[in-house]
């Protein structure tokens, strides 16, 4: 019974939706999506991406890889590990009620359900458990190489202004 009102509750959750599938066209939208929060793209490195989805309405999104992921982010010194699917409600500089997502803090493993752009200028990210205990990185260590000369580059010319 709990099974088949999980699954109606799902159906539910995802009720007008945009869905996209295949690798390709999954990575392009998680990416668009990101950048549209105001994250940056190496903040959700998942692999193998066969469903995306997004329900505007609700700012519920889903993502499913083909196998569970654990990627090393060396500018944190933290492994995180990714379930098949990864879900959340997002709004702007934020994804909230996260599932999916777990982070290794000493010998354990700590569901991460919330991560948000806290800094007004956009420089942490802080990344909170169902506690609600939290920790924040520099948005850099999330960042792709290109990303990372962009913002460095603004970050200089935003300091030239200031000095003047």
């Amino acid at each position: 019974m709990a099974s088949s009102s999980t699954s109606l509750s799902l159906s539910k959750e995802r009720e007008g939706a945009e869905i996209v599938y295949g690798s390709e066209e999954c990575q392009k939208q998680s990416f668009e999506l990101l950048e549209e929060l105001g994250f940056p793209k190496g903040v959700l490195p998942l692999k193998d991406l066969v469903e995306c989805g997004r329900v505007r309405e609700t700012g519920f999104v889903w993502m499913k890889q083909k196998a569970p992921y654990e990627h090393f982010f060396e500018g944190t010194n933290t492994r995180v590990s990714y379930a098949v699917e990864v879900t959340s409600y997002v709004e702007k500089g934020k994804m909230k009620k996260m599932s999916g997502i777990k982070s290794k803090q000493m010998l354990l493993w700590v569901p991460i359900t919330e991560m948000s752009i806290e800094d007004p200028k956009g420089k942490k990210i802080l990344f909170k458990t169902p506690m609600g205990i939290g920790r924040s990185f520099p948005i850099t260590a999330f960042m792709t190489k290109e990303e990372e000369q962009k913002y460095l580059r603004l970050q200089e010319e935003e300091e030239i202004k200031q000095s003047n």
